[in-house]
């Protein structure tokens, strides 16, 4: 369990409210009982800490259905669990595809289920959810995140963090910052050194003595297909090829992190969630203009504004939208801050308060203190 949960949990038993109307009123926050995680592939026991800490931390029982494609992390935390002595049930750890989580979604006994994957298999659990006895929902449907580089930018760390989180777990990661738009008086300088920065990763691949980078394999044979299917859509008159775009070697699943330039707002690659090393990079001129470009699309998990004026930074993240907005960052999130999307990118946040409320029922008492 997260230390950032451990000071909230004495306040769940209940929070007193004034007396103003002769009544003394108690929220109390009690568990909902038997709730479920489900996985993705990509961080597989990052995002189990995520959903399993704030529900066992207020009472539940979980039960976590791992990926079909990467279950045997989460299998051998299942008999850690049992050797640290969990009473039977309170955690389970149940395998299986995509049907076994169609089970879970429709189960009248599961109170609350959160989901971290794709849109039509988020859409297809809320729907489930729904028909079945309407269990609570927590969603994290991925993004298509945008980075804006401004003029007056630190350049050298606005390359930094745009070049490292598209290379790690290439690209496979939601909060990747796959739509790059940069300032035009800045663009050649920047574009320059992120283009290095790229580079720099494709290199390291294979030596165990270059460890600045997590380029890594795509996660099986589907998703390399699926991910240069949409690299040769991309060259067929969506946008210039600037980087990249070949595969690494002929062992593995591994791609080059790839550029596009230029790129049409209306084109597939700067509006699909890739989940691979593929990003887009187009310039701007104005404030207007870039959130009117950064808003236009149905993802809104992350974005990121580099500037070194703070007003303009916080203008700016007030308008995007987006669950969370780094200044001078991107794709970072906090444990003790809540953390998901708007639009199509989910329903309700994990970390915080927020998380330890979801697996949660409120409960009012009032006591008459007049009669």
């Amino acid at each position: 369990m997260s230390l950032d949960y451990v000071g909230w949990i004495d306040k769940f038993a209940g929070e007193s409210y004034p007396q103003d109307d002769g009544f003394l009123k108690i929220v109390r926050n009690e568990p909902l009982g038997l709730t479920a995680g489900m996985l993705p592939w990509n961080a597989p026991l990052a995002l189990m800490a995520a959903k399993a800490a704030p529900a066992l931390a207020t009472g539940n029982c979980f039960i976590l259905k791992p990926s079909e494609k990467t279950p045997f992390a989460s299998l051998a935390l299942g008999a850690l669990i049992k050797e640290a002595g969990f009473p039977p049930g309170v955690f389970q750890v149940l395998a299986g595809d995509g049907s076994t989580g169609a089970l879970l979604a429709a189960h009248m006994k599961i109170r609350k289920i959160s989901f971290t994957g794709s849109v039509p298999t988020g859409k297809c659990i809320q729907e489930a959810a729904a028909k079945s006895n309407l269990k609570r929902v927590t969603l994290e449907l991925g993004g298509k995140s945008p980075a804006v580089i401004f003029g007056d930018c630190n350049l050298e760390n606005a390359i930094t963090w745009t070049s490292r989180y598209l290379a790690i777990n290439s690209g496979q990661a939601c909060f990747a910052p796959t739509r790059v738009y940069v300032q035009e008086e800045i663009y050649e300088k920047f574009i320059g050194g992120y283009k290095a920065a790229l580079k720099a990763a494709t290199a390291a691949v294979g030596d165990p003595e270059l460890e600045q980078t997590m380029l890594g394999p795509l996660v099986d044979e589907m998703q390399f297909n699926r991910v240069a299917g949409f690299i040769e859509r991309g060259q067929n008159g969506q946008g210039t090829l600037s980087l990249g775009g070949k595969r690494i070697g002929d062992k593995g699943y591994f791609i080059e992190p790839t550029i596009f330039e230029n790129v049409a707002p209306d084109a597939e690659i700067i509006r699909e969630e890739i989940f691979g090393p593929v990003v887009v990079v187009n310039t701007f001129k104005t404030e207007e203009e870039v959130i009117a470009l950064s808003n236009d699309t149905e993802y809104g998990l992350m974005a990121g504004v580099f500037t070194q004026d703070i007003n303009r930074a916080l203008r700016i993240a007030s308008v995007l939208e987006s669950g969370t907005v780094g200044v001078n960052c991107i794709s970072q999130l906090s444990q003790s801050t809540p953390y998901g999307g708007s639009k199509q990118s989910g329903l309700g946040k994990e970390y915080g308060r927020e998380a330890l409320e979801a697996y949660t029922e409120k409960k009012t008492i009032l006591i008459n203190m007049t009669y």
